[in-house]
């Protein structure tokens, strides 16, 4: 990347507080272009707040967060989805009541870009079979696991057409093999253009999948760098353990 190109993301002294419990102090750190940042902490760190904080449902106390440049700050949910920020959730969100087909295209049709149901149809069967849901794209989403109502999440959110995408423990509750099957859907997802910032625990996803990793504890960053490095850093020993020496 060149020195004058800034990075996709930039937060700066991100602030935010509930009463007298701070998720956000001070906060900063970029994401660029093509990479994959690993959001780490223990619970209740502020991880999840951090996301909510880019993608509008929360308002921040201070400090801001740039978009290619552009400031997001008191933008709604569907302003910043329209600028290509898109996301997944802890506890999956889908639409019940329609079928896998239809979720998907509820991405499409009312994303970052706007098009005809024709074209949705046909983007929404492409993304449905990206992500392993070719044949289920008929069933209600009720009916479907909760793996593949995770894949159907992650294909509704690709269906924005975003260029930054918030993976917030998607990779929790999977077992051995449906995990391997997860981390090869990101590494293809990257693969494909999208940017993104994965708040995980399964520290091999973190270390095979991110490319840097910001760890957070209490709302502050306590340490940024190299998986592998950071993964071993004293600090973050301390904030997961408790104790270096446990």
């Amino acid at each position: 990347m060149s020195a004058s190109t800034p990075p996709l993301l930039e937060i700066e002294r991100l602030q935010k507080s509930f009463g007298g419990l701070v998720a956000a102090r001070e906060l900063s750190f970029t994401v660029e272009s093509g990479t994959i940042l690993g959001l780490i902490g223990p619970n209740g760190s502020g991880k999840t707040t951090v996301l909510n904080l880019i993608t509008g449902e929360l308002r921040s106390d201070g400090g801001d967060m740039r978009l290619r440049g552009e400031s997001l700050l008191g933008m709604s949910p569907y302003q910043i989805c329209r600028r290509q920020v898109s996301r997944t959730f802890q506890l999956v969100r889908i639409l019940p009541g329609m079928t896998a087909m239809e979720n998907v295209m509820v991405g499409r049709l009312f994303g970052s870009r706007r098009t005809d149901r024709r074209a949705a149809l046909g983007e929404a069967e492409e993304l449905l079979r990206r992500v392993g849901l070719a044949e289920k794209r008929d069933m209600r989403a009720a009916q479907l696991t909760y793996v593949d109502q995770k894949r159907l999440e992650i294909a509704r959110a690709l269906a924005t057409r975003p260029v930054l995408l918030l993976l917030d423990e998607w990779l929790a509750g999977l077992n051995p093999t449906e995990l391997r099957i997860g981390m090869d859907l990101v590494h293809r997802i990257r693969e494909g253009g999208v940017t993104a910032i994965l708040v995980e625990h399964v520290m091999h996803a973190v270390r095979s999948l991110c490319d840097r990793v910001v760890v957070m504890d209490a709302g502050s960053k306590v340490v940024e760098g190299l998986p592998d490095e950071v993964l071993a850093h004293p600090d973050v020993v301390r904030a997961y353990l408790g104790d270096s020496g446990a």
